[in-house]
Parts: C-alpha cells; sequence; structure tokens
C-alpha cells in the first residue's frame, strides 16, 4: 500500500497500546472509528456518524470551515478523541505511474518531485505526494505515485488542530478501503466499488498497491430521487422504498424493479468501461495487467437488496459485499456492535483506524 501521505515527510510516532480513531469526512457526513488492542486482540471500541449539512464541503474542498470545526470540537468532547487518521476526498487525488533511471539518481522523492509537473496540474512547490515502488531492474525504478494538493491538505490539517485534535495521518479513501476489505498479505488484483450517498468510487489493487482511481457522480441519492420521482412520493418514503424491497423483479415489485434498474444500470455501464479496459490495454510500461479476481461492494447504498447479485450476472464475474472486519476481527466468534449493513459505511474509518495497526 502508499504510506499514508504526510507520514513519511512528516512521521508522528504510534503507540499501539493507544486506540487509533479513523476518521472519515464526506460532503454528507463524518464517520468515527475507534479501534482497541487488546490482548484477546483488535476490538471496536468508540464509533458514530454525524451529518455535514450541505454546502460544507463540496467537491472534497472545505466551504465553510467554522461549520466542521463546530462538530469536531463536540466529537472531541464528548468521546475524547485526541489524535486521529483522516481520509482525503478521492476527488482531489492524483495518480500515476513512473519510470527512474536509476544511473545518477540519487535520491527517489527528488526524482519524483522534478516529475511530477509532467503528470499531474499541480506546480511541485504547491503538492504533497506519495510513492510506492513497483518493480526494479538493474536500470530502473518503477513506481507509483499520489499526489495532492498541498493546500487541500492544509486546510483540512488546520481545521483539525483548531479543534484540539492532532492528525497522524492522512490517507485517500481508496488506500483505508482496501486495507479494511482486502485479506492482508492477499496480492491478487480486485476491483472496489464504494457505493455511497452522492458518488461512487472505483478503484482497482493489484499486490497490495492502489492502481486506479475513479469517482463517479452516481450514488443511491439518485436511486431515492428515480423513486421519488416515478411515484410521486416523499424523499424519505422513497428512501424506505428503496431499501424494503430493492432490486426484487417479482410481480409486487415489478414497476420498482424498472425504476431502479434505470439508475442502477448507469452505474453497472461505468463500472464496465473501467473493468474492460483494465483487461484490454497494457499499463504504462507496455506489461498486460493482471486479470481481476472479484469485484468487491462497499459503501452505505452496497446493501441495496439484489445489488451484488445483478452485477455479478450482468458483468459475467464475481461480485460480493464486503466484509470490513477481514483483517480486525472473526465476526463467527465475536459479534461487532456495528451490524453489516452499518459496518459497509464505516469502511473507509475501519480501514483508516486499522492503519496503526498494520505496516503498509
Amino acid at each position: 500500500m502508499f504510506k499514508s501521505l504526510y507520514k513519511r515527510f512528516f512521521p508522528t510516532p504510534h503507540f499501539i497500546s493507544a486506540p487509533s480513531f479513523g476518521v472519515d469526512i464526506s460532503e454528507e457526513s463524518l464517520r468515527f472509528v475507534e479501534l482497541v488492542n487488546t490482548r484477546h486482540g483488535i476490538r471496536l471500541g468508540k464509533y458514530g456518524e454525524v451529518k455535514i449539512p450541505k454546502g460544507v464541503i463540496e467537491s472534497g474542498k472545505i466551504i465553510k470551515p467554522n461549520v466542521l470545526q463546530e462538530i469536531l470540537v463536540k466529537i472531541k468532547k464528548e468521546q475524547g478523541v485526541k489524535s486521529v487518521r483522516v481520509s482525503l476526498p478521492e476527488e482531489q487525488i492524483y495518480l500515476f505511474k513512473l519510470r527512474l533511471e536509476k544511473d545518477g539518481l540519487k535520491n527517489i522523492k527528488e526524482g519524483v518531485e522534478l516529475c511530477l509537473e509532467e503528470h499531474v496540474p499541480v506546480p511541485a512547490p504547491e503538492a504533497v505526494f506519495d510513492y510506492e515502488i513497483l518493480n526494479e531492474t538493474e536500470k530502473f525504478l518503477e513506481i507509483q505515485v499520489a499526489v495532492v494538493q498541498k493546500n487541500i491538505t492544509e486546510g483540512y490539517l488546520s481545521i483539525f488542530e483548531s479543534s484540539g485534535i492532532s492528525v497522524s495521518a492522512f490517507e485517500f479513501e481508496a488506500q483505508s478501503i482496501a486495507r479494511a476489505v482486502i485479506k492482508e498479505g492477499d496480492l491478487d488484483t480486485y476491483m472496489i466499488v464504494d457505493f455511497g450517498e452522492n458518488r461512487t468510487g472505483i478503484s482497482i489493487v493489484s499486490h497490495g498497491v492502489i492502481m486506479f482511481t475513479s469517482t463517479l457522480d452516481v450514488g443511491g441519492e439518485m436511486l431515492t430521487n428515480l423513486i421519488q420521482k416515478n411515484f410521486k412520493i416523499g424523499f424519505e418514503e422513497a428512501e424506505k422504498i428503496k431499501k424494503q424491497h430493492g432490486l426484487q423483479r417479482n410481480a409486487v415489485n415489478k414497476e420498482m424493479f424498472s425504476v431502479l434498474l434505470n439508475g442502477v444500470s448507469i452505474l453497472r455501464d461505468e463500472i464496465g468501461k473501467h473493468f474492460i479496459y483494465w483487461h484490454t490495454h497494457k499499463d504504462e510500461f507496455g506489461k498486460d495487467n493482471p486479470p481481476i479476481k472479484k469485484i468487491i461492494l462497499c459503501g452505505g447504498n452496497s446493501n441495496l437488496i439484489g445489488l451484488s447479485e445483478y452485477f455479478s450476472i450482468t458483468m459475467k464475474n464475481s461480485v460480493e459485499l464486503a466484509n470490513v472486519w477481514i483483517n480486525i476481527l472473526n465476526v463467527e466468534k465475536i459479534i461487532p456492535e456495528i451490524n453489516f449493513e452499518q459496518s459497509l459505511s464505516f469502511v473507509v474509518a475501519l480501514g483508516l483506524a486499522l492503519g496503526n495497526f498494520k505496516n503498509d
């Protein structure tokens, strides 16, 4: 995995015996999770969700910092949070692969920095970046690079510090999700689909490294709006019907199925485009990409009834809902307080918190 942005260049010591807090911030909500290391293994501590008013965060940028700060101050007071790992918005992250000649290369960081402006629309002095070595030959280093504008990280950092909470690490969402849903040590290739309220994140992970990310402006709210418009009912009632019936294809639910299918097929088509492109195009170094073994669904709207089955049938590939506890605890022996449906919404926060216990 990529090491956490800032972590390599601004290291903060970790104390594994201390609780680890992950904070996932989106346009709609802030979710936090605490994981505690006990003599019986990692256990779930405090967790919760706070709704964020519309307009506070837009496309990952903080528009109303005072409102977000009030939320953080309240969480600090009620939960006793002192230090956290925080997700950075996927929309603001740039990923690219780079090949550096080893001849004359004295410092990898400097070598990457010199190439930044050739690959991303961010001037090097205004960028924070991290990298992972994918492959090494006698002559070259093949590197995967993640870049974010410095003002984005500084904006989030400033609000947390003003709230009296220190940030031990920043990560982008796909990194945290992969840590949560892919078994540690598994080097196969997976596509992860994070189906949220207003957007969907798609990422491809191979050999433990995030190889690709994309964000779609398609989410569960769009499906609710389709139901609301078609049946001429209120939003809350439409949301309730969506969760109750989902993609059940029967006589009672025939019209509902057709309405939802119109929206879900848009998402399916977009996922399919990325799936096909991955398998039919070579990477930046002229190599074939390894085949995707499985598509993993997570996010608050991924548990829509029949969704995983629909994707599996129409895409002719294995599709399953994520097990967010796979690297935390054995759910056959211990039942977590967060139920299965809720857990899919807390996947980013869980992955963040888990980062203090893993050597990425």
